[in-house]
């Protein structure tokens, strides 16, 4: 297995990706290098020292400062305010010590300033422009003879101009760099969000797919399923008539076969329900009278179950415009869910209550509650936990409650039951 060279400048080159290490790499190189430089010019015998130590000591120095950067990026501004402090003492100390204005280490100006102009901006550029010609100036005047005036100036025009014109460009380039990250993380954001709905697309794509093959076959089925039905209804009849044993017992037979038979078409019916959606028809009504209505219909049904239920209406809900028939087969999704989640008995309770400007229809029941994990896929189509549910009775509640202007939301403890609430506004947006 072969395996790639590392080449030794590749850690460096790595070490020097962010700016603040990059910058603190190039102020230490072009300051070091520029001393050594000037350390090749002779200087008069009276003013001569240790040159080499000097740049060695001064080299040492600004590697602490690209340690400190790359330890504690965080401080990072702060590190090169000091550092510039220093630099500055620095070149005012060798002008003073070389003789002043007979001194060619002024030069070192020209890069401290300009590097400095560019990371710190143009307002600092200027300020550090007017601390070096005051430098040069006070070393001038602490060894004689003393620069003039129009020195000074000069000095700090010829530093300026190019720090200010550094800077310029330095901060075009931030502003630059800054809009293309930000256009960069929008192009991010509108790829994420592409591939997003490109999966929904496909999901779409597939229900849709799903749903006109098993409208096809709902087609298919009912004309059989009626047959059935009809066939065993008269099969019913014929047995009915003889009392032998074996009628009695084929006359539970087919009793088990007309319920099959009526829990396909049931099915069949819901499907096609849901395919052929109605578009509803808004008209002003009650709400509490819907679902009073609603209660006492079902009230037989639950009572062979040993189920209680009851109605608990708002008298302050208001009449508005709603689509009876829908709504009413919302609520009831909802009271049957309740009906099969009680199987040994309990209680449920249809209330509608008045919130600020909505409607809240309310359907709780005492069963065993909704686990988190079957919570998560309530509103999916065709998921279910029933042996013979469709998997569609939540999601036509829930496109009604939309048609209305509205929203479902549940919440459950496990053990202590279950609650599902239909929000209505009263006055229904335009768009719904």
């Amino acid at each position: 297995m072969s395996t790639i060279p590392r080449r030794p400048w590749a850690s460096a080159v790595r070490l020097l990706e962010r700016d603040e290490r990059l910058f603190a790499f190039l102020l230490a190189v072009v300051m070091v290098g520029g001393l050594a430089t000037l350390g090749l010019a002779p200087l008069r015998p009276r003013y001569q020292f240790d040159i080499l130590s000097l740049v060695l000591w001064f080299a040492a120095y600004k590697a602490c400062i690209l340690a400190l950067v790359t330890v504690n990026p965080r401080a990072t501004r702060l590190v090169f305010s000091g550092a510039l402090a220093v630099d500055l003492l620095i070149v005012f100390s060798l002008l003073y010590l070389t003789g002043g204005g007979e001194s060619l280490y002024y030069v070192l100006f020209f890069p401290l300033v300009a590097i400095n102009a560019y990371y710190f901006g143009r307002t600092v550029g200027l300020l550090i422009t007017l601390v070096a010609g005051l430098l040069f100036w006070a070393a001038c005047w602490l060894v004689p003879p003393p620069a003039t005036w129009g020195a000074v100036v000069i000095l700090m025009g010829l530093v300026g101009l190019p720090a200010f014109a550094l800077a310029h460009v330095a901060e075009r380039e931030r502003r630059g760099r800054a809009e293309v990250e930000r256009l960069n993380a929008e192009l991010t954001g509108t790829l994420t969000r592409l591939q997003a709905a490109q999966q929904e697309l496909v999901g779409a794509e597939r229900m849709a797919t799903v749903g006109r093959l098993s409208l096809k076959v709902v087609h298919e089925v009912r004309n059989p399923i009626a047959a059935i039905g009809l066939n065993a209804e008269m099969l019913g009849d014929i047995v009915g008539e003889r009392a032998e044993a074996e009628m009695v017992e084929a006359k539970g037979l087919v009793s088990a076969i007309r319920d099959q038979v009526g829990a396909l078409d049931g099915l069949t019916e819901e499907y096609l329900a849901f395919a052929r959606f109605p578009r509803p028809q808004f008209e002003e009504d009650s709400v509490n009278e819907m679902v009073s209505a609603l209660t006492d219909f079902v009230h037989p049904l639950a009572s062979r179950q040993g189920i209680s239920v009851r109605a608990e209406t708002d008298p302050t809900v208001p009449s508005m415009a709603i689509d009876r028939s829908l709504l009413r087969q919302a609520v009831l999704n909802l009271i049957k869910n309740g009906l099969e989640a009680l199987s040994q008995g309990g209680s449920m309770t249809v209330t509608t209550r008045r919130v600020e400007d909505t409607v809240e229809i309310a359907v709780s029941d005492s069963g065993p509650g909704i686990t988190e994990e079957v919570g998560r896929r309530l509103f999916e189509q065709f998921f279910t936990t029933k042996p013979q549910g469709s998997g569609l009775g939540l999601s036509i509640t829930r496109q009604i409650a939309t048609q209305h202007g509205g929203q479902i939301q549940w919440s459950s403890q496990p053990g202590a039951g279950a609650t599902f609430t239909i929000t209505l506004p009263i006055k229904r947006p335009e768009h719904a």
